[in-house]
Protein backbone atom coordinates (compact mmCIF):
# COMPACT_ATOMS: atom_id res chain seq x y z
CA UNK A 1 0.00 0.00 0.00
CA UNK A 2 1.43 3.27 -1.06
CA UNK A 3 2.26 6.32 2.01
CA UNK A 4 1.70 9.02 2.02
CA UNK A 5 5.01 11.34 1.36
CA UNK A 6 3.97 13.30 4.79
CA UNK A 7 2.97 10.16 6.54
CA UNK A 8 6.63 9.57 5.94
CA UNK A 9 9.81 9.71 8.69
CA UNK A 10 12.17 11.60 6.41
CA UNK A 11 15.64 13.47 7.65
CA UNK A 12 15.84 17.50 6.79
CA UNK A 13 18.24 18.16 3.67
CA UNK A 14 19.66 21.75 4.77
CA UNK A 15 22.18 23.51 3.20
CA UNK A 16 21.30 26.44 1.82
CA UNK A 17 23.75 29.06 2.29
CA UNK A 18 26.47 26.19 2.73
CA UNK A 19 30.07 25.79 0.88
CA UNK A 20 29.78 23.93 -2.46
CA UNK A 21 31.80 21.22 -1.37
CA UNK A 22 29.90 21.10 2.05
CA UNK A 23 26.77 20.86 0.46
CA UNK A 24 27.36 18.37 -1.58
CA UNK A 25 29.12 16.05 1.12
CA UNK A 26 26.07 16.42 3.13
CA UNK A 27 23.53 15.43 0.43
CA UNK A 28 25.73 12.88 -0.86
CA UNK A 29 26.02 10.98 2.83
CA UNK A 30 22.19 11.59 3.45
CA UNK A 31 21.72 9.98 0.19
CA UNK A 32 23.07 6.27 1.89
CA UNK A 33 20.88 6.98 4.16
CA UNK A 34 17.31 7.31 2.27
CA UNK A 35 16.17 8.79 -1.72
CA UNK A 36 14.02 11.13 -0.50
CA UNK A 37 14.43 14.00 2.33
CA UNK A 38 12.28 16.91 3.44
CA UNK A 39 13.85 20.25 2.24
CA UNK A 40 13.62 23.84 2.29
CA UNK A 41 10.72 23.75 -0.70
CA UNK A 42 9.17 20.60 -0.08
CA UNK A 43 11.03 17.26 -0.67
CA UNK A 44 14.37 16.51 -2.35
CA UNK A 45 15.19 13.06 -4.25
CA UNK A 46 18.92 12.75 -4.01
CA UNK A 47 19.81 8.98 -5.11
CA UNK A 48 20.64 8.65 -8.78
CA UNK A 49 17.93 6.19 -10.15
CA UNK A 50 14.87 8.10 -8.35
CA UNK A 51 16.05 10.98 -9.65
CA UNK A 52 16.31 9.71 -13.28
CA UNK A 53 13.18 7.96 -12.56
CA UNK A 54 11.60 11.04 -11.30
CA UNK A 55 12.98 14.07 -14.30
CA UNK A 56 11.28 11.42 -16.90
CA UNK A 57 8.06 11.03 -14.96
CA UNK A 58 5.49 13.31 -16.83
CA UNK A 59 3.18 13.85 -14.20
CA UNK A 60 6.19 15.74 -12.50
CA UNK A 61 6.11 18.87 -14.29
CA UNK A 62 8.77 21.70 -14.61
CA UNK A 63 8.97 23.76 -11.65
CA UNK A 64 9.75 26.88 -13.86
CA UNK A 65 5.69 27.41 -13.83
CA UNK A 66 6.12 28.20 -10.45
CA UNK A 67 8.88 30.82 -10.16
CA UNK A 68 6.49 33.35 -9.47
CA UNK A 69 4.60 31.50 -6.48
CA UNK A 70 8.37 30.67 -4.92
CA UNK A 71 8.76 34.53 -4.67
CA UNK A 72 6.16 35.32 -3.33
CA UNK A 73 3.77 36.42 -5.54
CA UNK A 74 0.33 35.73 -5.72
CA UNK A 75 0.26 34.63 -10.10
CA UNK A 76 -3.43 36.89 -10.19
CA UNK A 77 -2.17 39.73 -7.81
CA UNK A 78 -1.66 43.20 -9.99
CA UNK A 79 2.07 43.01 -8.78
CA UNK A 80 2.58 39.72 -11.03
CA UNK A 81 1.90 42.33 -14.17
CA UNK A 82 -0.19 40.66 -17.45
CA UNK A 83 0.62 36.80 -17.90
CA UNK A 84 2.86 36.29 -20.83
CA UNK A 85 3.61 33.79 -23.64
CA UNK A 86 4.44 30.41 -22.43
CA UNK A 87 7.94 29.27 -22.74
CA UNK A 88 8.85 25.57 -24.02
CA UNK A 89 11.08 25.80 -20.82
CA UNK A 90 8.11 25.49 -18.52
CA UNK A 91 5.44 23.25 -21.44
CA UNK A 92 3.94 19.77 -20.77
CA UNK A 93 2.20 17.34 -22.98
CA UNK A 94 1.74 17.47 -26.13
CA UNK A 95 2.21 21.27 -26.91
CA UNK A 96 5.79 20.63 -25.64
CA UNK A 97 6.42 17.74 -27.48
CA UNK A 98 4.97 19.60 -30.78
CA UNK A 99 7.61 21.96 -30.32
CA UNK A 100 11.10 19.67 -29.93
CA UNK A 101 9.86 17.74 -32.35
CA UNK A 102 9.81 20.64 -35.03
CA UNK A 103 13.23 22.15 -33.53
CA UNK A 104 15.15 19.19 -32.39
CA UNK A 105 17.30 19.25 -35.97
CA UNK A 106 18.48 22.39 -35.40
CA UNK A 107 20.53 21.20 -31.87
CA UNK A 108 21.96 18.09 -32.90
CA UNK A 109 26.02 18.16 -32.58
CA UNK A 110 26.04 18.25 -36.84
CA UNK A 111 23.98 21.28 -36.65
CA UNK A 112 26.05 23.23 -34.14
CA UNK A 113 29.60 21.88 -35.32
CA UNK A 114 29.31 24.96 -38.09
CA UNK A 115 29.52 27.53 -35.00
CA UNK A 116 33.08 26.02 -33.09
CA UNK A 117 35.50 28.73 -35.68
CA UNK A 118 33.28 31.23 -34.31
CA UNK A 119 33.78 30.04 -30.52
CA UNK A 120 37.47 29.57 -30.88
CA UNK A 121 38.00 32.89 -32.35
CA UNK A 122 36.31 34.11 -29.79
CA UNK A 123 37.64 33.09 -26.99
CA UNK A 124 41.08 34.20 -28.17
CA UNK A 125 39.74 37.95 -28.60
CA UNK A 126 38.76 37.41 -25.03
CA UNK A 127 41.76 36.80 -23.12
CA UNK A 128 44.33 38.35 -26.26
CA UNK A 129 44.60 41.33 -24.11
CA UNK A 130 45.45 39.85 -20.59
CA UNK A 131 48.62 37.66 -21.74
CA UNK A 132 51.19 40.51 -21.67
CA UNK A 133 49.70 40.67 -17.87
CA UNK A 134 49.20 36.74 -17.02
CA UNK A 135 46.82 37.16 -14.95
CA UNK A 136 42.79 37.61 -15.63
CA UNK A 137 39.29 38.02 -13.98
CA UNK A 138 37.97 34.98 -16.00
CA UNK A 139 34.23 35.78 -14.78
CA UNK A 140 34.31 39.53 -15.79
CA UNK A 141 36.84 39.04 -18.44
CA UNK A 142 35.34 35.79 -20.41
CA UNK A 143 32.96 34.35 -18.67
CA UNK A 144 30.54 36.87 -19.29
CA UNK A 145 30.92 38.17 -22.44
CA UNK A 146 31.19 34.88 -23.78
CA UNK A 147 27.97 32.70 -24.66
CA UNK A 148 26.05 36.10 -26.55
CA UNK A 149 28.14 36.39 -29.27
CA UNK A 150 27.51 32.54 -29.79
CA UNK A 151 23.98 32.58 -29.52
CA UNK A 152 23.66 35.56 -31.47
CA UNK A 153 25.37 34.26 -34.47
CA UNK A 154 23.48 30.82 -33.99
CA UNK A 155 20.39 32.99 -34.13
CA UNK A 156 21.34 34.71 -37.32
CA UNK A 157 21.62 38.23 -35.22
CA UNK A 158 24.24 40.79 -36.26
CA UNK A 159 27.45 41.15 -34.59
CA UNK A 160 26.07 45.46 -33.94
CA UNK A 161 23.18 44.05 -31.92
CA UNK A 162 25.58 41.84 -29.59
CA UNK A 163 25.54 44.08 -27.02
CA UNK A 164 21.54 44.80 -27.07
CA UNK A 165 21.19 41.12 -26.74
CA UNK A 166 23.62 41.16 -23.59
CA UNK A 167 21.50 44.09 -21.85
CA UNK A 168 18.38 42.12 -22.77
CA UNK A 169 19.96 38.73 -21.15
CA UNK A 170 20.90 40.98 -18.12
CA UNK A 171 17.26 42.03 -17.57
CA UNK A 172 15.58 38.33 -18.57
CA UNK A 173 18.10 36.66 -15.79
CA UNK A 174 16.69 38.78 -12.61
CA UNK A 175 13.75 36.41 -13.30
CA UNK A 176 16.76 34.33 -10.46
CA UNK A 177 17.58 37.00 -8.24
CA UNK A 178 15.25 36.07 -5.37
CA UNK A 179 13.71 39.80 -5.82
CA UNK A 180 10.86 38.93 -8.94
CA UNK A 181 8.56 41.71 -7.12
CA UNK A 182 10.77 44.26 -7.73
CA UNK A 183 12.72 42.92 -10.68
CA UNK A 184 9.52 41.91 -13.23
CA UNK A 185 9.36 45.22 -14.72
CA UNK A 186 12.43 44.83 -16.52
CA UNK A 187 12.07 40.88 -16.57
CA UNK A 188 9.05 41.93 -18.77
CA UNK A 189 10.69 44.62 -20.80
CA UNK A 190 13.37 43.28 -21.76
CA UNK A 191 11.65 39.88 -22.76
CA UNK A 192 9.41 42.02 -24.81
CA UNK A 193 11.68 44.34 -26.42
CA UNK A 194 13.65 40.55 -27.59
CA UNK A 195 10.22 39.15 -28.94
CA UNK A 196 10.05 42.49 -31.17
CA UNK A 197 13.48 42.68 -32.64
CA UNK A 198 13.28 38.61 -33.06
CA UNK A 199 9.69 38.94 -35.16
CA UNK A 200 11.41 41.56 -37.23
CA UNK A 201 14.10 39.47 -37.57
CA UNK A 202 11.31 36.81 -38.48
CA UNK A 203 10.05 38.77 -40.97
CA UNK A 204 13.58 39.31 -42.90
CA UNK A 205 14.79 35.32 -42.63
CA UNK A 206 10.84 34.60 -44.10
CA UNK A 207 11.42 36.94 -47.34
CA UNK A 208 15.68 35.40 -47.68
CA UNK A 209 16.73 32.55 -45.74
CA UNK A 210 20.10 32.20 -44.65
CA UNK A 211 22.30 29.57 -43.23
CA UNK A 212 21.22 29.87 -39.36
CA UNK A 213 19.15 28.71 -36.85
CA UNK A 214 16.15 30.78 -36.95
CA UNK A 215 16.29 30.08 -41.10
CA UNK A 216 16.47 26.31 -39.83
CA UNK A 217 13.62 27.07 -37.33
CA UNK A 218 10.86 28.80 -39.61
CA UNK A 219 11.51 25.98 -42.37
CA UNK A 220 10.77 23.44 -39.93
CA UNK A 221 7.99 21.66 -40.88
CA UNK A 222 6.29 17.88 -39.84
CA UNK A 223 2.98 17.21 -41.94
CA UNK A 224 2.57 20.53 -42.75
CA UNK A 225 2.77 22.03 -38.91
CA UNK A 226 5.14 25.18 -39.06
CA UNK A 227 5.78 27.40 -35.99
CA UNK A 228 4.18 30.75 -35.55
CA UNK A 229 6.12 33.95 -35.86
CA UNK A 230 4.94 34.22 -31.69
CA UNK A 231 6.82 30.39 -31.42
CA UNK A 232 9.42 31.80 -33.05
CA UNK A 233 10.06 34.20 -30.77
CA UNK A 234 9.71 32.09 -27.80
CA UNK A 235 11.84 29.85 -28.96
CA UNK A 236 14.55 32.37 -29.04
CA UNK A 237 13.97 33.98 -25.90
CA UNK A 238 14.21 30.36 -24.39
CA UNK A 239 17.45 29.66 -26.46
CA UNK A 240 18.57 32.98 -24.77
CA UNK A 241 17.86 32.26 -21.40
CA UNK A 242 18.85 28.55 -21.87
CA UNK A 243 22.04 29.14 -23.70
CA UNK A 244 23.94 32.04 -21.67
CA UNK A 245 23.70 31.82 -18.08
CA UNK A 246 24.44 27.87 -18.09
CA UNK A 247 27.82 28.12 -20.50
CA UNK A 248 29.74 31.36 -18.27
CA UNK A 249 28.59 29.77 -15.26
CA UNK A 250 29.71 26.09 -16.41
CA UNK A 251 33.11 27.27 -17.54
CA UNK A 252 33.84 29.38 -14.43
CA UNK A 253 33.30 25.90 -12.34
CA UNK A 254 35.42 24.08 -14.65
CA UNK A 255 38.12 26.43 -14.87
CA UNK A 256 37.96 26.76 -11.29
CA UNK A 257 38.48 22.92 -10.86
CA UNK A 258 41.60 23.15 -13.35
CA UNK A 259 42.82 25.96 -11.11
CA UNK A 260 42.95 23.45 -8.13
CA UNK A 261 43.74 20.71 -9.76
CA UNK A 262 46.62 21.53 -12.20
CA UNK A 263 47.89 17.80 -12.68
CA UNK A 264 44.35 17.72 -14.86
CA UNK A 265 45.39 20.54 -16.58
CA UNK A 266 48.91 19.14 -17.57
CA UNK A 267 46.80 16.10 -18.36
CA UNK A 268 44.44 18.01 -20.89
CA UNK A 269 47.47 20.02 -22.13
CA UNK A 270 49.04 17.25 -23.06
CA UNK A 271 46.16 15.65 -24.60
CA UNK A 272 43.56 17.93 -25.98
CA UNK A 273 41.29 15.17 -27.36
CA UNK A 274 39.75 14.97 -23.47
CA UNK A 275 38.41 18.52 -23.37
CA UNK A 276 35.25 16.73 -24.33
CA UNK A 277 35.86 14.14 -21.33
CA UNK A 278 36.80 17.26 -19.58
CA UNK A 279 33.42 18.92 -20.18
CA UNK A 280 31.97 16.30 -19.18
CA UNK A 281 33.74 15.15 -15.53
CA UNK A 282 33.33 19.22 -14.78
CA UNK A 283 29.28 19.21 -14.62
CA UNK A 284 29.10 15.93 -13.07
CA UNK A 285 31.77 17.19 -10.44
CA UNK A 286 30.98 20.55 -10.18
CA UNK A 287 27.48 21.83 -12.26
CA UNK A 288 26.13 24.70 -12.64
CA UNK A 289 22.78 23.37 -12.67
CA UNK A 290 23.12 21.65 -8.85
CA UNK A 291 19.23 20.96 -8.52
CA UNK A 292 15.91 21.23 -10.48
CA UNK A 293 12.67 21.77 -9.64
CA UNK A 294 9.16 20.02 -10.46
CA UNK A 295 5.92 19.57 -8.89
CA UNK A 296 3.65 16.79 -8.88
CA UNK A 297 0.70 18.14 -11.57
CA UNK A 298 -2.24 15.34 -10.34
CA UNK A 299 -2.18 13.14 -7.36
CA UNK A 300 0.50 10.70 -8.41
CA UNK A 301 2.00 7.20 -6.85
CA UNK A 302 5.92 7.70 -7.28
CA UNK A 303 8.26 4.95 -6.09
CA UNK A 304 5.51 3.66 -3.76
CA UNK A 305 4.99 7.00 -2.29
CA UNK A 306 1.85 8.79 -2.79
CA UNK A 307 2.75 12.80 -3.58
CA UNK A 308 -0.54 14.76 -3.51
CA UNK A 309 -1.23 17.41 -6.09
CA UNK A 310 0.70 20.68 -6.06
CA UNK A 311 3.50 19.01 -3.87
CA UNK A 312 6.51 20.36 -4.79
CA UNK A 313 10.15 18.18 -5.16
CA UNK A 314 13.50 18.87 -6.09
CA UNK A 315 15.72 16.62 -7.95
CA UNK A 316 19.37 17.04 -5.93
CA UNK A 317 21.40 16.33 -9.41
CA UNK A 318 25.22 17.53 -7.53
CA UNK A 319 24.51 14.97 -4.94
CA UNK A 320 22.92 12.02 -8.10
CA UNK A 321 26.27 13.44 -9.41
CA UNK A 322 28.74 11.73 -6.90
CA UNK A 323 26.38 8.42 -6.33
CA UNK A 324 28.97 5.73 -5.17
CA UNK A 325 26.75 3.02 -7.19
CA UNK A 326 27.08 4.89 -10.33
CA UNK A 327 30.17 6.61 -10.58
CA UNK A 328 33.70 5.22 -9.34
CA UNK A 329 35.83 7.12 -7.15
CA UNK A 330 32.81 9.51 -7.43
CA UNK A 331 34.90 12.45 -5.09
CA UNK A 332 37.80 12.72 -7.65
CA UNK A 333 37.54 15.39 -10.56
CA UNK A 334 39.43 12.95 -13.36
CA UNK A 335 39.13 13.84 -16.51
CA UNK A 336 40.55 10.18 -17.78
CA UNK A 337 38.26 8.35 -16.14
CA UNK A 338 35.59 6.60 -17.89
CA UNK A 339 32.40 7.22 -16.27
CA UNK A 340 29.95 4.20 -16.85
CA UNK A 341 26.98 6.59 -16.59
CA UNK A 342 25.72 9.42 -17.69
CA UNK A 343 26.17 12.96 -15.19
CA UNK A 344 22.45 14.56 -14.90
CA UNK A 345 23.01 18.01 -15.15
CA UNK A 346 21.65 18.43 -18.74
CA UNK A 347 18.72 16.73 -17.15
CA UNK A 348 16.75 13.84 -18.53
CA UNK A 349 13.36 12.93 -20.11
CA UNK A 350 11.25 15.32 -21.51
CA UNK A 351 13.16 18.49 -20.62
CA UNK A 352 16.35 17.12 -20.91
CA UNK A 353 18.49 20.50 -21.90
CA UNK A 354 17.60 21.32 -25.80
CA UNK A 355 20.76 22.75 -26.68
CA UNK A 356 23.35 20.35 -24.68
CA UNK A 357 25.05 20.19 -27.88
CA UNK A 358 25.86 23.82 -28.27
CA UNK A 359 26.51 23.85 -24.89
CA UNK A 360 29.04 21.39 -25.24
CA UNK A 361 30.96 22.64 -28.44
CA UNK A 362 31.11 26.16 -26.18
CA UNK A 363 32.70 24.35 -23.66
CA UNK A 364 34.79 22.35 -25.55
CA UNK A 365 35.99 25.27 -27.69
CA UNK A 366 36.78 27.13 -25.20
CA UNK A 367 38.94 24.89 -22.95
CA UNK A 368 40.52 23.59 -25.75
CA UNK A 369 41.37 27.20 -26.43
CA UNK A 370 42.47 27.89 -23.23
CA UNK A 371 44.87 25.09 -22.89
CA UNK A 372 46.71 25.70 -25.73
CA UNK A 373 47.68 29.22 -24.49
CA UNK A 374 48.32 28.42 -20.79
CA UNK A 375 50.96 26.44 -19.60
CA UNK A 376 49.62 26.97 -16.22
CA UNK A 377 46.52 27.74 -14.02
CA UNK A 378 46.20 29.34 -10.66
CA UNK A 379 43.66 31.06 -8.28
CA UNK A 380 45.32 34.74 -8.18
CA UNK A 381 43.17 35.20 -5.49
CA UNK A 382 40.11 33.81 -3.25
CA UNK A 383 37.12 33.03 -5.85
CA UNK A 384 33.51 33.95 -4.69
CA UNK A 385 30.51 31.96 -4.98
CA UNK A 386 26.84 33.04 -5.80
CA UNK A 387 24.81 32.53 -3.52
CA UNK A 388 23.05 28.91 -3.05
CA UNK A 389 19.89 30.87 -3.57
CA UNK A 390 20.49 31.24 -7.20
CA UNK A 391 18.86 28.47 -9.54
CA UNK A 392 22.24 28.67 -12.12
CA UNK A 393 25.21 28.85 -9.78
CA UNK A 394 28.97 29.28 -10.47
CA UNK A 395 31.72 32.16 -9.43
CA UNK A 396 31.11 35.70 -9.26
CA UNK A 397 34.63 36.26 -8.82
CA UNK A 398 37.27 33.90 -10.35
CA UNK A 399 40.93 35.64 -10.34
CA UNK A 400 43.41 33.55 -12.28
CA UNK A 401 46.77 33.65 -12.88
CA UNK A 402 48.71 31.37 -15.53
CA UNK A 403 52.05 31.08 -17.44
CA UNK A 404 52.14 31.11 -21.44
CA UNK A 405 52.39 27.73 -23.09
CA UNK A 406 55.62 27.72 -24.98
Amino acid sequence: MPTLVSDLELPTLNIMGLPRAEAVAVATALAEETWIAKSELGYAILSYDEGVSALRERRFFNGIRLIRELNGLDPDSPVAGPPRRESILSMEGDAHTRLRRLVSPAFTPGAVDSHRPMMRTLIADLIRPHLSAGRLELVTDVCEPYPIPIICEVLGAPASDWAQFSDWATDIFKVFNQNLAEDLPAINAAGEALAAYIADLVAVRRAGPKDDLLSAMIAAEEDGDRLSTEELCMLAEAILMAGTDTTRNQLGCAMALFAENPEQWAILRANPSLAGRAVEESMRYLGAVRSTVRYASEDLVFNDVVFPEGTIVSVHLAGANRNPDRFEHPSDFDITAERQSQHLTFGSGIHHCLGAALARAELQEALTVLAATFETVSLDGPATWKPSTFGIWGPSHLPLRFTLAP
